[in-house]
């Protein structure tokens, strides 16, 4: 497994490097002058000179590059132009919140969509699997806002059962902190869990009608042992693709969510950063995005390695 890992981490490095890249080059374009926008409305040429001489604007763009990969490479993302705080600061505030929310909507969305997707393929053609196939239609087609502002009405304005909107912490109050966050992950993970429940069943069909499901059923193994045993866990490699994949939109800012819920997590500091022309912070956060990314699919190939017995020969 050791060397496997190796192998793995030595093809995502070029990857993330030339991802930092991307990042740094396409934010060049971006138009705005940082220094004259930290100068304020007076703009002394005096003070812009020594700005752009310590932002290193002055050099030219691959020294600038250098600058800065140096810079994250000892933590430091540098400050938002716009609250003069470092940006690693900016995002150790509002990422917990929304890994919280992340990990929640995915735990609905494995709970709910995994099993129903089971279901389904074991009762192909039954009331199961038209009734599943249902919730998935319905889940795919529900936009979030608009599920999110009926669960409002429901349960905080007529039944009083939810707080409509904020955040706590989990640290302060968890009893209010899951009340504040069970909305927002059921609707999150409602969509996730309806995309899960159609590949579940899809790979699930596939795998039923494999020649190794027929030999245990031959053996006289009970169908519950059959389907867990044999079925799902050779059916799971596309599922863990998937969940890798959504895991890493969610963290990267449900952005419509957190504003309906008016949670203060990750997607409201991007679209922040991204109005106010913040551009160190959207650097540091669409890096992190990427590496999130990068990270969960190297944790997705590990998990391939662990439950499929053929990639250990």
């Amino acid at each position: 497994m050791f060397e496997f890992l190796v192998r793995r981490i030595a093809t995502l490095v070029p990857t993330l490097v030339f991802v930092s890249m991307l990042i740094f080059g396409l934010q060049q374009l971006l138009p705005g002058d940082p220094a004259m926008i930290l100068a304020g409305e007076e703009q002394d040429p005096t003070v812009i000179a020594h700005l752009r001489t310590k932002l290193h604007l002055d050099k030219p763009l691959p020294t600038r590059y250098a600058y800065w990969v140096g810079g994250v490479l000892k933590g430091d993302l540098g400050e938002s132009v716009r609250t003069q705080l470092p940006v690693r600061e900016l995002i150790l505030q509002k990422l917990p919140v929304t890994v919280e929310l992340a990990l929640l909507a995915m735990l609905v969305a494995v709970l709910v969509g995994i099993p129903a997707g089971v279901v389904a393929a074991v009762g192909r053609g039954t009331a199961w699997d038209y009734a599943a196939n249902v919730f998935a239609l319905w889940g795919l087609s529900t936009p979030n806002f608009w599920l999110g502002i009926l669960m409002i009405l429901l349960f905080s304005v007529q039944l009083g059962w939810l707080p409509a909107s904020g955040y706590v912490s989990p640290f302060e109050d968890l009893r209010a902190n899951l009340a504040a966050m069970v909305m927002p992950a059921f609707v999150l993970g409602n969509a996730i869990a309806a995309v899960l429940m159609r590949h579940t069943r899809s790979a699930m069909l596939q795998v039923l009608s494999a020649d190794y499901v027929r030999t245990a059923r031959a053996k006289g193994l009970s169908e519950r042992t059959v389907v867990l045993r044999h079925a799902l866990r050779n059916a799971l490699t596309p599922i863990i693709t998937l969940g890798a994949l959504e895991l890493g939109t969610l963290l990267s800012g449900a952005v419509l969510t957190e504003q309906v819920f008016t949670i203060p997590g990750f997607g409201k500091l991007i679209i922040d950063s991204v109005f106010n022309r913040d551009y160190s912070v959207v650097q540091g956060v669409v890096l992190v995005t990427a590496t999130t990314y990068i990270a969960l699919n190297l944790i997705a190939d590990l998990a391939y390695f662990l439950v499929n017995p053929r990639l250990r020969g």
